[in-house]
């Protein structure tokens, strides 16, 4: 009798604290991810290293991450999801006290490989828990709140990091990164109930979702819209200065009109998934494509090139959640599987969209990247609109 009262109790409605506490560790994960951004120049002159070796501290992270999602699965096995969750924030912050001490680039690409891991296993576990912790359509919610941390930190952990490592050097960036670490510890140790696993098929369970016609529609989309977002994102600022004249303080405000664009996209994309999750996928992709589209043709203006850098934001603040409903709906009697192999193959995507973006702006030119990113979002819509992607 009291065992079946405790797996009652157990899955109960969680708190909206409860929730939000996954939404403050993703905020800490994400700001630690990019913090080297506005800092690499400092830390290559620090660690007396190139501009270039420095650039690692940002594909490690990608690598570590794109293998850790499926691993997490197998490793994790039937270990309560709650106290993985306290583990991998646990190595968010000894991978931050690691590149804060560090005084040589292995000692830092340690502690970028160990945040790497943490992001993977950190979004494959915490990215399927919105339905299990909010029922029915509050699932959608609860996801939205839980991805609510990227766009935050995006939009404010990074900017705060780079500006604390202007004022008081990059090292105590990341000790920030370590207290973030502590404090989304204490938040989930206190708010989140206990989560016994629910996953019996552990990795087999991800390859038997390929056999699945719209598991498979949903996963070339990651791939083509992730693709095509940062193949071309990736040198909107080049483009922006070049083109439009735009850069100094003006192109600061609307990179961080962009960023608040994306906070924005969220809610917009968790409204839009809670009623009909195709068509999230559809507007995502809209805005994403068509704002890539008119910053190639009216780029030369820059009240237009502006428009389309902040709707650009927009788009793509809703498709992480999008995507993720999409996927989820798609397996939703595999939801943590699915979400380990939508972290896999978009931290692959990401990394292949600047790859691709690359060689088209030597090949080509900086027009070249955008129309490619257009087209991709356009592919993307496509793949939402063929019958399997409403089928099993």
């Amino acid at each position: 009798m009291s065992t079946v009262a405790e797996s009652a109790r157990l899955h109960l409605p969680t708190s909206w604290l409860g929730v939000s506490s996954l939404a403050v560790g993703s905020f800490a994960l994400v700001t630690s991810e990019f913090l080297p951004l506005g800092l690499l120049p400092d830390i290559a002159r620090s660690l007396g290293i190139t501009t270039g070796q420095a650039g690692l501290l940002m594909t490690m992270p990608g690598l570590a991450a794109a293998a850790a999602a499926p691993l997490s699965i197998a490793l994790a096995g039937r270990v309560d999801r709650r106290r993985v969750l306290l583990v991998l924030l646990v190595a968010l912050a000894v991978s931050n006290v690691l590149a804060a001490t560090a005084t040589n680039l292995v000692q830092m690409l340690a502690g970028r490989f160990l945040l790497g891991v943490a992001v993977g296993s950190f979004w494959t576990i915490a990215g399927s828990l919105g339905p299990r912790l909010r029922s029915g359509k509050e699932g959608v919610k609860a996801n939205a709140i839980i991805l609510s941390g990227i766009s935050f930190g995006t939009v404010a952990g990074v900017p705060a990091g780079a500006l604390m490592g202007d004022l008081y050097g990059w090292r105590m960036s990341f000790w920030a990164g370590g207290v973030l670490a502590a404090i989304s510890i204490g938040a989930v140790a206190i708010l989140l109930p206990a989560l016994p696993s629910q996953n019996r098929r552990g990795v087999r369970g991800m390859s038997a979702l390929l056999l699945r016609r719209k598991a498979r529609v949903g996963l070339m989309a990651v791939l083509t819209i992730f693709i095509g977002h940062f193949a071309a994102y990736t040198f909107v600022t080049p483009f922006l200065n070049e083109r439009s004249g735009i850069s100094g303080p003006f192109l600061s405000s609307l990179l961080l009109a962009n960023g608040i664009a994306g906070f924005a996209g969220n809610i917009l994309g968790g409204w839009i998934s809670s009623k009909k999750i195709r068509l999230s996928v559809i507007v995502a992709s809209a805005l994403l494509g068509g704002s890539a589209l008119l910053l190639m043709v009216f780029g030369e203006h820059p009240v237009a090139a502006a428009i389309a850098v902040v709707f650009w934001g927009l788009g793509f603040g809703m498709v992480p959640i999008a995507m993720q409903s999409f996927l989820q709906n798609a397996a939703t009697d595999a939801i943590e599987d699915m979400q380990a192999m939508f972290v896999s193959v978009g931290q692959i995507a990401i990394g292949m969209g600047a790859f691709v973006g690359g060689a088209i702006v030597d090949g080509t030119g900086l027009g070249g990247a955008l129309l490619f990113g257009s087209l991709a979002a356009g592919s993307t819509i496509l793949l939402m609109l063929m019958p399997s992607a409403s089928s099993r």
